[in-house]
């Protein structure tokens, strides 16, 4: 029987954690605090800084919201995010993205200072998660899957992982932080020679390739771990991941459910890095 890795049940026990840490960092005076820098009214931003927003209050983080208009220059946008990082009550800082197709995005991005990325966005915080060290922040998405796995208690060290998908904003990333966890990693994707069976060789597969359903029952097999981070719309208007649920429930031996998965997590490990960034900000 195949096991579903509900977001919920992982999301409860990480709030529990970031919340008592929230009351130790108050009681030594300092309340952690998230800016959330948003340039124009995408529907999707709105959205999401809504959920953020409910998801800090539970937890005792602090949000700033920082509203700019669609028309704001680029320099004002990299002056705004240069006043975050000398802000000392300011510990995160959350700047929706993509931006304005005038506005040069690898340059605002890169002005933010990597110790208060909490959505591993800046070159300084990939470099971090590529060298293992803590300069900056992971990407909250690939910090999901990871989470996940911890929680329900598997084990990477020795696991066949393999990833499908390369973005800077999964793929690369979660191969590192399973590489970081003592699991073997193909990082493979769409043109990948014979990738049904490199998928069905697996012991642990993360689907971040970003087509519906792309990965059926040919590229499963029993046993497996399979961690979906698609959110793919079909034509019949379902949201539905990157793995055919139907094949796969069954068959492999856990997958995360699509809505309902890592999703669901990555609100939560924002604000876990938020924490984080405001512990190191007074050691």
């Amino acid at each position: 029987m195949t096991r579903i890795l509900k977001g919920a049940e992982v999301v409860e026990a990480l709030n529990a954690r970031i919340a008592a840490e929230v009351e130790e960092l108050n009681a030594a005076g300092v309340v952690p605090t998230l800016a959330i820098v948003r340039v124009g009214e995408r529907g999707d931003d709105i959205s999401y800084e809504r959920g953020a927003g409910k998801r800090a209050e539970k937890v005792g983080v602090a949000v700033r919201n920082v509203l700019l208009p669609a028309e704001v220059s680029e320099d004002a946008l990299v002056s705004q995010i240069e006043a975050l990082n000398a802000d000392a009550s300011v510990h995160g800082v959350l700047l929706f993205r993509p931006l304005p197709v005038r506005i040069n995005e690898e340059r605002v991005r890169n002005v933010l200072a990597s110790a208060k990325d909490v959505d591993g966005i800046t070159d300084l915080s990939l470099a971090g998660v590529f060298a293992g060290t803590q300069t900056g922040f992971a990407p909250c998405t690939p910090a999901a899957c990871v989470e996940i796995l911890e929680h329900f208690g598997y084990r990477l060290e020795g696991k066949n992982a393999v990833v499908v998908g390369r973005s800077l904003v999964v793929g690369k990333p979660v191969a590192m932080m399973l590489l970081g966890r003592n699991a073997t990693v193909t990082l493979a994707h769409s043109r990948t020679a014979d990738l049904k069976q490199v998928v069905a060789a697996a012991d642990i597969v993360i689907a971040a390739v970003g087509r519906a359903e792309m990965l059926n029952g040919d590229y499963l097999s029993e046993g497996q771990v399979v961690i979906d981070v698609g959110i793919n719309v079909t034509e019949q208007g379902a949201l539905v991941g990157d793995v055919d649920f139907a094949h796969a429930e069954g068959t492999v031996a856990a997958i995360t459910p699509v809505p309902g998965g890592v999703g669901t997590v990555t609100t939560s490990v924002l604000m876990k890095q938020v924490v984080q960034a405001a512990r190191r900000s007074v050691v």
